[in-house]
């Protein structure tokens, strides 16, 4: 039965991939002995890029040069301007998402509430049987 699992990765294996790929997104590159300098963002970014605090511009560069870390020899420039685009479009959500309070005991969000209150069919009342005779006390 082994065999047949060969090929995957254990779960072991998964959450230390995982948890390597945070840590790296997450720590800055002089921690990381890395020092590389960031690439020039395009002209034609700057003008719609949304303004962004400077922990969201550091966050976003982090996370661009994680992908370039990983990807970079396999995109095209269009590609990493496309991917710097992106990040830098998807950071006030995130800021805003991040700045929604909550606390430990908080529910799910995920319920579905219709916008629209439909009527409901009714239901057929299903026939009732007739109560058995009940013997006659003698």
């Amino acid at each position: 039965m082994r065999k047949q699992f060969d090929s995957a990765i254990s779960r072991r294996e998964f959450a230390r991939r995982a948890a390597l790929s945070v840590a790296a997104t997450l720590t800055p590159p002089k921690l990381l002995g890395t020092e590389s300098a960031p690439a020039p963002m395009p002209a034609q970014l700057s003008a719609n890029a949304p303004k962004l605090s400077p922990e969201g511009q550091a966050e976003v560069d982090s996370r661009v040069q994680s992908i370039f870390t990983l990807y970079g020899s396999r995109l095209s420039d269009a590609q990493k301007a496309d991917i710097r685009r992106l990040a830098t479009e998807a950071q006030p959500p995130l800021e805003r998402l991040r700045a929604f309070p909550t606390e430990n005991g908080d529910g799910s969000g995920l319920y579905l509430k219709p916008l629209i209150e439909r009527e409901r069919k009714p239901s057929p009342m299903p026939a009732m049987p007739k109560p058995a005779s009940t013997p006659k006390n003698i």
